[in-house]
């Protein structure tokens, strides 16, 4: 049987970081103290404490003099395509609480030769396309993403055409409506500077760094349900977790 050779303190901050990117701890929440956390994970109080110093080092908690240790995430956490899909399928919500999506966007559009290469759309050819605007609970704009399906859902899933939210998201209505689930999902991510457009979504000004990614869906046949684009504003940390 394989040794988990992590250090305790890493171990316990990563159970810690699990809870933020799910929201089942959110912006404003208090971490467990640090006699808590020692108590709960048999680690002594100075091990406990490297669990605050790197979570206030990745930006996902804060310190107030007199107050406790408390969750921050509204500035510095950016949830990814992976992280919402993995939220979707535990839990039948896309967002955590006090986020939204604006859609503003909904059409048959020809894709981009990445997208149409990914879905089997010949040249000239045309997908489903959303468009739509994240914003946390302060009402500031954290992503703005495309997401991209095969043309023919748009008659076995017609509300991918409504600029509107879909309640438990579009995997789960394409789920109830064809039976394909998506499963997993494959990430890529560069830097890049904000177009206009994007900056105008994010209140940024153009040419700003920003965080640009790709994703996409897959079912349990590993064949593509959706591909996406997001660009989120720079200075924000991904997680990443492995199993």
């Amino acid at each position: 049987m394989a040794l988990d050779r992590t250090p305790p303190y890493l171990q316990v901050a990563a159970a810690l970081r699990r809870q933020i990117v799910a929201g089942d701890l959110q912006h404003g929440d208090a971490l467990p103290s640090v006699r808590d956390l020692a108590a709960q994970y048999g680690i002594s109080t100075a091990t406990a404490q490297k669990v605050h110093r790197v979570l206030k080092a990745e930006g996902l908690a804060e310190a107030r003099q007199g107050a406790a240790t408390t969750v921050s995430t509204r500035r510095t956490l950016h949830r990814t395509a992976a992280d919402r899909l993995e939220a979707a399928l535990s839990t039948g919500r896309i967002y955590t609480e006090g986020e939204y999506a604006v859609i503003t966007g909904a059409d048959l559009s020809e894709p981009p030769e990445w997208v149409g290469d990914l879905l089997g759309v010949e040249p000239g050819g045309r997908a489903v396309r959303r468009q739509r605007v994240t914003h946390n609970a302060d009402d500031t704009p954290v992503s703005t993403s495309t997401s991209w399906f095969a043309g023919e859902l748009a008659d076995s899933v017609p509300a991918l055409l409504v600029a509107d939210r879909i309640p438990a998201g579009t995997p789960a209505a394409i789920e109830a409506a064809t039976g394909r689930r998506a499963i997993a999902s494959e990430e890529a991510s560069t830097a890049s500077a904000a177009t206009e457009e994007q900056a105008r979504l994010l209140g940024l000004t153009p040419g700003e760094p920003v965080s640009l990614s790709r994703n996409v869906f897959v079912d349990a046949a590993g064949e593509p349900i959706e591909v996406g684009e997001s660009v989120a504003p720079a200075g924000r940390w991904r997680v990443h977790r492995s199993a």
